[in-house]
């Protein structure tokens, strides 16, 4: 579906993040977690910083990775134009 769910997809794989810790993190059922997961429903704009905030209580270096995914060509061309 989008952007978020295959960021949050990736992020949960490589940092070895069950979809259900996730979910205790964020207080939300872990079949929310599964449909973001499977890219069935794109969290909103709202959601997606609390992923980022609930991934930084559970590993720091996973959350940056999230965000450089969901963004990913934004903070590239932000990090180009700071050179």
């Amino acid at each position: 579906m989008g952007r978020a769910g295959k960021a949050l997809k990736q992020t949960l794989e490589t940092y070895s993040i069950s979809q259900n810790r996730l979910a205790i993190a964020l207080g939300v059922r872990r079949s929310v977690v599964y449909h973001w997961f499977h890219e069935k429903v794109d969290p909103n704009a709202e959601t997606v910083a609390e992923i980022v905030k609930a991934l930084q209580n559970l590993d720091p270096i996973a959350a940056k990775a999230f965000i450089k995914l969901y963004l990913g060509d934004l903070i590239q061309k932000d990090e180009s134009k700071e050179e």
